[in-house]
C-alpha cells in the first residue's frame, strides 16, 4: 500500500526535523520525506492536519507474558496494547516459562508475534540457563534465533565469577549484556523503599545501596572486560550519579528508566495502594528529581514502559503479598510528555527530547532498525494529538493487565494512528 501522510508536525528527533512535512511511504518503507518521489500515487492519505507524525515508539523493556503466564497476558492483547500506544518496537525479558534460554523457543516467540502482524517482537535471551546464574548459556545460537541481547531479568547471578565470564564471552562477540543493578542480598524481601514512609506503614525496606553497591561490582567487570552494559531501570540518585562518572570514564554503558518512576515516589504507596507495587519500588522524592535531571542532561538514556500485565488475583492482595508490576504500554507516550510539560522548558524542545528517549535514543540502544524517519527506512509511525487530554481507566486499555499507579490520571496525548512497516495497524476514530 502506498500512504501519504499530509499536514503533521513531523518529528524526527534522529534526523533534527521537527516541522511541518509530509510522509510518503510505499512498499513498507518511507519513500519520501516533505517531496513526493516521481510518479506516486497514493492509495490512501492521511489527514494529520494538528497532530505530531513520530518514528513508532521503542520499547525497551515489555513483558508479553508468552510462553507461559497466558493467564496474566496473551500475546494477542498485549500486541494491541502496543498499537494502541503507539509502539512499534518492543524488547522482550527473558523471564518467561520456560526461560528463553533455547534456541526454538525464541524463533516459536518470533513466529507468533509475526503472525500477528503487529509490533515487531525483539526477545532477550536469557544470560544463563534457566536464569539460575550458574551456567552460561549458547550465546551463539541464541542471537542466531533472532535475540539482541541477554539478561538475568530480575534474577540475580550470585557467583561474580560467572558474571565476569558472561562479560568475557559478550565482549567477544560484540554482545550487549542487560543487567539491572540490584545487590542480591540487601533489601532481599524488601518490598519499598528503605524510608520514613516504608518506616510509617511497617513495610520491610530496599535501600538504594543495593543498587549502588551492585553498580560498583558492575563497572569493575566493565573495567576488566571492556563489555557493553546496559543498565535497567534506575531508580536512584546514588545510582544515577555513579552512572553519570562511569560514563565520564568512557565505560561502555547506557541506562533506562521506567516510565512511572519518572512521576511516582514512596508517598504515592498511599494507603498501600498494590496498583504502586513496583520493582525496583518507588523511591523518594529526591531520587525522583533526580531522575528527572538525568533525563535532562543525558546520562539516562531512554524510557522504558517496563510493561509487567498482572492478574486481578495476584494484584488485589495487601501491599506486601501483591505481584509487582503494572501495565504501561499504552501510558509510555503520555509519560514521556507529561515529563517534558513539566521539566522541560520550551526552548529546550521538550516534545522532541521526549520523543527521542522513546524512539532514536531507544532504538540506538537495542541496536534496532528503527527509531527515525529518513528515506529508505522502515516505515513505523505513530501519529498523535498532543493536545488530547484522556483519562486513565482500566476499561480503556487494551492490555489483559489492568492495573498501574496512573488509574484516575489525566494525561495528554492520545494515538490517532500506529503504522507497521507500512500498514496501518491501529486508527483510533
Amino acid at each position: 500500500m502506498k500512504l501519504h501522510i499530509k499536514n503533521g508536525r513531523l518529528i524526527d528527533p534522529a534526523n533534527n526535523i521537527d516541522a511541518q512535512q509530509d510522509l510518503f511511504i510505499a512498499a513498507g518503507k518511507i519513500v519520501g520525506v516533505d517531496t513526493a518521489p516521481a510518479d506516486f500515487s497514493a492509495n490512501k492519505t492521511i489527514d494529520a492536519s494538528g497532530l505530531v507524525v513520530t518514528p513508532g515508539l521503542v520499547d525497551l523493556s515489555a513483558r508479553l507474558r508468552e510462553p507461559g503466564y497466558e493467564y496474566k497476558a496473551t500475546l494477542e492483547s498485549e500486541m494491541q496494547a502496543a498499537m494502541q500506544g503507539g509502539v512499534t518496537s518492543l524488547v522482550c525479558p527473558p523471564d518467561t516459562d520456560p526461560v528463553l534460554d533455547e534456541p526454538g523457543l525464541v524463533e516459536m516467540l518470533k513466529h507468533r508475534a509475526k503472525s500477528l502482524n503487529q509490533a515487531h517482537v525483539y526477545p532477550l535471551g536469557a544470560l544463563t540457563v534457566g536464569l539460575k546464574g550458574k551456567e552460561l548459556t549458547e550465546m551463539a545460537e541464541l542471537t542466531d534465533a533472532g535475540c539482541i541481547g541477554f539478561a538475568q531479568a530480575e534474577e540475580p547471578i550470585l557467583d561474580t565469577t560467572v558474571l565476569l565470564r558472561a562479560l568475557q564471552y559478550a565482549r567477544t562477540f560484540d554482545y550487549t549484556v542487560w543487567l539491572r543493578p540490584q545487590d542480591p542480598y540487601l533489601g532481599l524481601g524488601g518490598i519499598a523503599h528503605s524510608g520514613a514512609v516504608a518506616s510509617r506503614l511497617g513495610l520491610s525496606g530496599v535501600p538504594t545501596m543495593a543498587e549502588t553497591i551492585r553498580l560498583h561490582t558492575i563497572f569493575e567487570l566493565v573495567r576488566a572486560t571492556g563489555a557493553r552494559v546496559h543498565l535497567c531501570r534506575i531508580s536512584s540518585a546514588p545510582g544515577l550519579e555513579l552512572i553519570r562518572n562511569a560514563k565520564k570514564e568512557g565505560l561502555s554503558i547506557s541506562c533506562d528508566v521506567g516510565a512511572h518512576h519518572i512521576h511516582m515516589t514512596d508517598v504515592d504507596i498511599g494507603f498501600f495502594d498494590s496498583n504502586a507495587r513496583m520493582t525496583p519500588p518507588f523511591r523518594s522524592q529526591r531520587d525522583r528529581d533526580a531522575i528527572r535531571q538525568a533525563l535532562l542532561d543525558g546520562t539516562i538514556d531512554a524510557i522504558c514502559s517496563d510493561h509487567t500485565p498482572v492478574d486481578d488475583d495476584e494484584k488485589l492482595l495487601p501491599f506486601g503479598e501483591a505481584t509487582p508490576g503494572a501495565t504501561g504500554l499504552e501510558l509510555l507516550l503520555s509519560l514521556a510528555l507529561k515529563w517534558a510539560e513539566e521539566c522541560v522548558s520550551p526552548a529546550q524542545q521538550g516534545l522532541s527530547r521526549a520523543l527521542a528517549k522513546i524512539t532514536t535514543d531507544a532504538a540506538r540502544i537495542a541496536g534496532l532498525p528503527a527509531g527515525q524517519l529518513k528515506v529508505g527506512s522502515i516505515a513505523d509511525i505513530c501519529i498523535f494529538d498532543p493536545a488530547v487530554r484522556w483519562k486513565v481507566e482500566a476499561k480503556e486499555l487494551a492490555s489483559q493487565g489492568k492495573h498501574t499507579p496512573f488509574l484516575g490520571y489525566e494525561l495528554s496525548g492520545r494515538v490517532r494512528t500506529t503504522i507497521v512497516a507500512g500498514h496501518i495497524a491501529f486508527e483510533r476514530v
